[in-house]
């Protein structure tokens, strides 16, 4: 295949000339041209170039322009820009390339307003950071303060780059028409020096301030001797700000400027607001990364960090104003959604403290169609003030999560608890005992206890596993910890008194302090031959991690919109299950049905013997005895997940009863209908500008006193009983935690 051959039209000894849409044209000198294919070298290349122009090539620079594109010059100071060069031309064949010495690129592009050959510090720094030596100060790159408003704001001091000129301020060329010239207005004199910011760092210079107030604005060049110079005033009986005076011609060529650097978290901030918008994850790091590349800024971690907290907040609002919104926001949500429960409080310094929000259509909703069965866990909060989450979920149908309530908490302690506990009565008044799948900690056993006094509270496994666990390690190999974890299992699940009992010993014969742990752990708040309440095989708190997720995602945002977010989750929820629902052509839900189906096919092998008027043997792999009246088997199974068991299915069929009369009704497809039956409706937008000023003094909510600490959070997880990791253990004297070589006794 013939190489790539491309005709280089070489000019030298012109000027470039900025056209009125702020293209550049090439006007004078000589043009030469020259045959250059793929395997054209770069050193060949500018001796031939030398050759012709009779010039060196050891200063020599060569640039030339994009196809489609006057306004960016592309410099070749490597092979590979050669290479590219030829294969961005590709079809057209030829290309013209401008060949300058560095002096007179210097010169030459300084008066251009697309020069970027000039560039020099932005700073009004007291203290700059002064470049390496062996950085040119034309290649450094920074950015001023410029926006009046963040004067107060804490200036971020950035490393200087040692990067290619043309790299540097790409995502700055579309700023080099932000100011045009006299008789340009601006809204506001933000507005105009923030297009002043943009201007200095597309065309490369530095500036300083004359005058800054409401009323005028004079700014020259940084430089000594410099003519740059441009003064805005107001349109006079407006609000209108104008270009009055303006000089565009810079003599300072950029090196007459120290180099410092000096930029400020707004700005910053508000350069990756839009990336922001579009990435929610958008990470420090990455931040840097593109400030690095496309403006040449080196931001450390904690400076990105910092920036992105202020973009987040110019999108999303105040966080302060957000406490503040609280009481109207509540009051939006009981107007909307007729029924629903939204409820607050406060400290006396008026600081906030709890948020409690329940809505209608979850109340109806657990009260119609589920089970009386709450799960309540909590969830750390990520947002500027922290806080947590507290929840009571339940489980529809289809043993799908059902959000019932929730509330915002300065911190998960027994006050907060105990509130959120009372809100939780208030919204459902149930005349049934209700089951809490719960956590001790935190003063909820205590809790409980006084406000739903004849409830039952299963203690959550996950939680007992994992304090047992925690509470035996460095006492045990991890052998030894992972057979007690199974034993504590064991003894949780065991449906008769003699299971339980056989787990517990076999816990004992490892550990007896770990067997007093254990029976002293109130085994009838945990252990299934012992506890009273329905569970339905649900023996852990965190049922609700569906809804976690949710929170999970929208954590970081002001109280107000993380609330909103959840709303519009739970909405979206209600829609979608209601929708998919309607498909279903089964007495039971899809899950419930599938169990049924497989007891039902077991049943076919077992044999069934009259006892009693309604009292049943039934033999297979076991013996054990149906009470069809009482909706009992000795096996637990009917009791424990409200569906019948094989057993019971066998006596059933011999009856020639119909099993779905014997299922739970809280596992119908009519039920899963009821919890979606009701809608939550959008809440409006609240904004404090909108309240009249009576309404605003009613009632003042401030940020709570807690604030998140600076820098990433060190929270180590706990340990998790389905990954304990393994104990070294010393093979001299068996002791753990050590190996033989820092064994004591060596």
């Amino acid at each position: 295949m013939a190489a790539m051959k491309v005709i280089a039209i070489c000019q030298s000894g012109g000027q470039f000339v900025t056209n009125g849409d702020g293209s550049l044209s090439y006007k004078g000198g000589e043009a030469y041209a020259i045959d250059i294919n793929e395997q054209t070298n770069l050193s060949d290349f500018k001796s031939e170039v030398a050759e012709m122009f009779n010039c060196s090539k050891d200063n020599m620079l060569l640039k030339y322009f994009l196809p489609g594109n006057k306004m960016t010059l592309i410099t070749i100071s490597k092979e590979k820009d050669l290479q590219r060069m030829i294969n961005f031309v590709g079809d057209s064949g030829t290309v013209d390339v401008f060949i300058m010495s560095e002096e007179a690129a210097a010169q030459n592009m300084s008066v251009m307003p697309a020069s970027r050959s000039s560039r020099t510090t932005l700073s009004e720094d007291d203290d700059p950071i002064i470049a390496p030596v062996d950085i040119p100060i034309e290649m450094a790159n920074v950015i001023d303060q410029g926006d009046i408003d963040m004067q107060n704001e804490t200036p971020i001091t950035c490393t200087p780059i040692n990067i290619q000129e043309e790299k540097l301020l790409k995502a700055a060329d579309h700023w080099q028409n932000t100011i045009t010239g006299v008789d340009q207005r601006f809204g506001s004199f933000n507005e105009f020096r923030e297009a002043l910011h943009r201007y200095s760092i597309a065309h490369g210079f530095a500036y300083r301030y004359k005058k800054n107030d409401s009323h005028r604005v004079t700014v020259k060049c940084k430089a000594q001797g410099c003519p740059w110079r441009i003064y805005a005033s107001r349109v006079a009986t407006t609000q209108l700000i104008y270009i009055k005076k303006m000089n565009s011609k810079h003599t300072c060529e950029g090196a007459a400027v120290k180099a410092g650097y000096r930029s400020t978290r707004g700005w910053v901030g508000s350069i990756i607001k839009e990336k922001l918008i579009t990435s929610r994850n958008y990470k420090p790091k990455d931040i840097a990364e593109d400030i690095m590349r496309e403006y040449g800024i080196q931001l450390n971690y904690s400076q990105a960090w910092r920036a992105k907290e202020i973009a987040r907040e110019q999108l999303q609002g105040s966080f302060k104003e957000a406490y503040a919104l609280i009481p109207f926001f509540c009051e939006k949500i009981k107007e909307t959604n007729p029924g629903s429960i939204a409820t607050f409080t406060t400290n006396d310094d008026s600081s906030f403290h709890c948020l409690f929000v329940s809505f209608h259509a979850s109340i109806t909703g657990f009260l119609q169609g589920c089970r009386p069965l709450l799960f309540l866990d909590s969830t750390p909060l990520n947002s500027k003030y922290q806080g947590n989450l507290l929840s009571a979920t339940a489980a529809n149908a289809d043993d799908g999560i059902f959000p019932v309530a929730f509330a915002v908490v300065d911190a998960e302690d027994e006050d907060n608890w105990q509130w959120f506990l009372q809100q939780l009565k208030a919204a459902v008044p149930m005349t049934d005992q209700i089951t809490f799948v719960a956590d001790i900690q935190n003063g909820l056993k205590k809790a409980l206890a006084e406000i739903f006094d004849k409830c039952y509270h299963s203690y959550c496994l996950r939680h007992l596993a994992e304090k047992l666990n925690r509470e035996l390690k460095g006492q045990f190999s991890h052998e030894a910890r992972r057979f007690l974890i199974n034993d504590f299992y064991s003894a949780a699940h065991a449906v008769r008194l003699e299971g339980f009992q056989q787990a517990v010993e076999n816990i004992k014969g490892i550990s007896s302090d770990a067997y007093n742990w254990v029976v002293q752990s109130e085994p009838e708040h945990w252990a299934t031959a012992f506890f009273g309440g329905a569970r339905y095989n649900h023996t852990t708190s965190n049922f609700g991690q569906p809804f976690y997720s949710w929170v999970s995602e929208a954590s970081e945002l002001p109280i107000t919109q993380m609330i909103d977010i959840l709303r519009g989750k739970m909405m979206e929820s209600i829609y979608k299950n209601r929708i998919d629902s309607n498909q279903w052509m089964t007495k039971l839900t899809p899950s419930n049905e599938e169990k049924l189906q497989k007891e039902i096919a077991v049943a076919r092998s077992l044999e069934v013997l009259l006892l009693d008027d309604n009292i049943f043997e039934v033999r297979g792999e076991s013996v054990v005895a149906v009470n069809i009246d009482n909706w009992d088997c000795s096996c637990k199974g009917w009791q424990l997940s409200g569906l019948p068991c094989c057993h019971a299915i066998a006596v059933l069929d011999c009856m020639g009863r119909s099993p779905y009369d014997y299922c739970s009704r809280y596992f119908t497809t009519e039920s899963y209908h009821l919890t979606y039956a009701e809608s939550i409706y959008p809440v409006p937008s609240v904004d404090l500008s909108d309240q009249d000023e009576s309404a605003r003094l009613t009632v003042t909510v401030t940020p709570p006193p807690t604030k998140r600490p600076p820098g990433r959070p060190k929270a180590k997880p706990t340990e998790s009983i389905d990954m304990m990791k393994r104990q070294l253990q010393c093979s001299k004297c068996k002791g753990l935690g050590h190996n033989k070589k820092t064994c004591k006794e060596s």
